[in-house]
């Protein structure tokens, strides 16, 4: 997931995503109706209710909703958009729309509707869930109803976008959203709404596995708010001069150029056979080179080439031999200073023809310039194995030393090259192709659960997130709307002691956007989990419902966990203070876990904690002056506090020493 964040890999996800998304801003998708407006759709209540669509300039529409009228003139561009007043909660009715043509929309209900939106947790379907037969079996409320909208990205703001609207049976939880059914989270939030919440609910699903927040964001907003995707945006603003101009330029040739101006050994021709690579340094392959004790290379990102002699036997130079390995991210390889294949993306197999007329007896030379994005990086071994294949079958390993120097750190140079017309990761993308296309639409609220793709850049989300709801909120026009956030899942395997986390950083972000900002809820899913798509979404959902229930419908009940709120140090232990305490207890009378002390000097020891009525006392034998507490500050953290209406302590730390990602961009 984390492999092809924002960067050059995309090339290689661009081929993924070519059959899900076009970056056609469809400037001629001007439909008589709005395709998001149909049968079985719900109308948010008790706001004015719109129906918008396109015509030819002046021709009138009228619309009719039993004894509801409402009427609009089409303006010079042809638009159009009539209102119904402010409806209360019922159906189904009958919606008219006559002008040029007549739409009938049939079974339409008035109550709340909901936008469920994020990346792949949020996405993941009830097909994927614990006990999902017999969810979806259940999955039968006429009152709830589900929308999985037409996923496009953009590199200019849509006007239309079309949604399949359908009653909630079985058979359209199941065939609904992208990823095995419709989402999991947003379905057992209206589930467990519906039960105190007595409306009809309407979910769209607008969820894309694996984008980041800064997709989901305006390019407005971006430039404003987020200084740092600006040259990004540049780029955008280039791709979206060149498509109004019909110009296209293919990635390969751009990634070049780029090269040819930030790379030196592209510009000085390292590949050649003549280069003298005596001084290089040594490193072994196959292998990444993070883990290989260079220390130059132990977190670097971006252009290295490698070179390594191999002998050929005689007779082995007559026919076309085979180049095997795997590359992460991105190659281009040469034998004797000839070209012989370039691959974008860390997934596939390289497999690269060697003409028998670059190919010599004894001495031969392969070269390879590696772009690395963001992870691991360098050469691994094929399916196939790693080496030369020659014409009689015979291999000839490469493994062992090879030569490297390093051509251009990423850090410093320009933005790489983006396949943006067919990136689903590239910043404003989706809110030009889904969310733009909605805001016409009244809506209750936003489920919001993103946030992976994000994690190494989680600093940078603490501007980015809240940049993205002001965002929504001020195109959407309805003031503060409900913004209900889920804290990020416990992720791989818990730890034996205290680490940094970026997984831990980006919840922080997570929790200071809904602390600082106004109508934000935040439930955590900290102790869900251990898998990145953790299969309790059932939970999920309640949680997100209770914070609906107490945030958005004014029902006195508690909905949070307990949240930090003071440390007061006393006789060598730190007194913790919480809101949301009333019951703190151990989650199932087990040990209090979770907690992690240091003293002056930043070294963070595991702790021992126990409840005094509503505090938490913690301490260390090792820790005698103690100066921060963290709480569950991990990928996946064991933690266990609760409090009495059985709702999971949020996680949190009382310092704010520098984390991995302050400055990451």
């Amino acid at each position: 997931m984390n492999k092809i964040p924002f960067s050059a890999a995309v090339f290689f996800a661009a081929l993924l995503l070519g059959a899900r998304g076009s970056a056609a801003s469809d400037p001629g998708e001007h439909p008589f109706l709005a395709p998001l407006l149909r049968d079985h759709m719900v109308i948010q209540r008790g706001v004015p209710a719109p129906f918008w669509g396109w015509t030819d300039p002046g021709r009138k529409v009228t619309l009719r909703l039993g004894a509801h009228v409402a009427e609009a003139t089409a303006d010079a561009k042809g638009a159009w958009r009539a209102s119904f007043e402010a409806l209360p909660a019922g159906g189904p009715y009958t919606v008219i729309v006559s002008g040029p043509q007549t739409q009938i929309l049939q079974d339409v209900l008035v109550g709340d509707v909901w936008i469920c939106s994020g990346q792949s947790n949020m996405e993941m379907g009830v097909g994927n869930v614990d006990n999902a037969e017999a969810e979806i079996a259940a999955a039968n409320d006429p009152q709830i109803r589900l929308c999985t909208v037409d996923r496009k990205l953009s590199l200019a703001p849509r006007d239309a976008m079309a949604g399949q609207w359908a009653v909630c049976t079985p058979e359209a939880i199941q065939s609904g959203g992208y990823w095995n059914g419709f989402s999991a989270a947003g379905y057992f939030f209206a589930r467990d709404l519906r039960r105190d919440v007595h409306v009809p609910i309407g979910l769209i699903d607008a969820a894309w596995s694996g984008t980041p927040a800064q997709a989901w964001t305006s390019e407005a907003a971006l430039r404003r708010d987020v200084p740092d995707y600006r040259p990004a945006l540049d780029e955008l603003d280039a791709a979206r001069d060149d498509q109004r101009r019909g110009l296209s330029r293919d990635i390969h040739q751009r990634f070049e150029e780029w090269c040819a101006k930030n790379d030196p050994g592209t510009a000085g021709h390292w590949e050649a056979e003549a280069t003298d690579a005596s001084a290089w340094g040594a490193i072994a392959e196959p292998g990444v080179w993070e883990g290989s004790g260079v220390a130059e290379l132990s977190a670097f990102d971006g252009v290295l080439w490698l070179r390594r002699e191999f002998d050929l036997p005689a007779g082995a130079e007559k026919k076309d031999a085979v180049l095997r390995f795997k590359a992460d991210d991105d190659d281009t390889a040469w034998v004797n200073g000839a070209p012989v294949g370039s691959t974008f993306g860390f997934a596939p197999d390289r497999a690269y023809t060697v003409p028998a007329s670059a190919l010599r007896e004894g001495r031969n030379v392969v070269t390879v310039r590696v772009l690395d994005t963001a992870g691991p990086g360098g050469l691994t071994a094929s399916t196939q194995g790693f080496g030369v294949t020659v014409g009689d079958g015979r291999e000839i390993s490469l493994a062992g030393p090879w030569r490297y120097r390093i051509g251009a750190p990423l850090a410093g140079t320009p933005p790489l090259p983006q396949d943006i017309e067919s990136n689903a990761n590239y910043p404003s993308v989706l809110f030009n192709g889904i969310v733009h296309p909605m805001l016409p639409l009244p809506i209750k609220g936003v489920l919001w659960y993103q946030g992976e793709s994000n994690v190494d850049q989680a600093y940078q989300y603490r501007a980015l997130l809240p940049a993205m709801i002001r965002d929504w909120r001020r195109r959407w026009g309805e003031g503060d709307f409900p913004f209900l956030i889920v804290q990020l899942a416990g992720y791989g395997a818990p730890l034996d002691g205290p680490a940094d986390s970026k997984w831990a950083e980006l919840r922080e972000a997570q929790a200071m956007t809904a602390t600082h900002g106004k109508n934000i809820g935040l439930m955590t899913a900290a102790d869900i989990g251990g898998d990145l798509h953790p299969k309790n979404k059932q939970e999920v959902g309640r949680r997100l419902a209770l914070l609906a229930r107490s945030q958005v419908y004014g029902e006195t009940i508690e909905a949070s966990g307990p949240q930090f709120r003071a440390m007061n140090v006393v006789n060598g232990a730190a007194r913790l203070t919480f809101t949301h305490s009333a019951g703190l207890a151990a989650k199932d009378n087990g040990p209090l876990t979770g907690f992690t002390i240091a003293g002056a000097d930043r070294k963070f020891v595991r702790a021992s904690a126990r409840i005094e009525g509503t505090s938490v006392i913690v301490s260390s034998p090792e820790i005698s002056h103690p100066a921060a507490v963290r709480y569950a500050w991990a990928d996946n953290p064991v933690c266990s506090l609760v409090n009495g209406a059985g709702l999971p302590a949020l996680p949190f730390r009382t310092d704010d020493w520098p984390g991995l990602t302050a400055g990451a961009r």
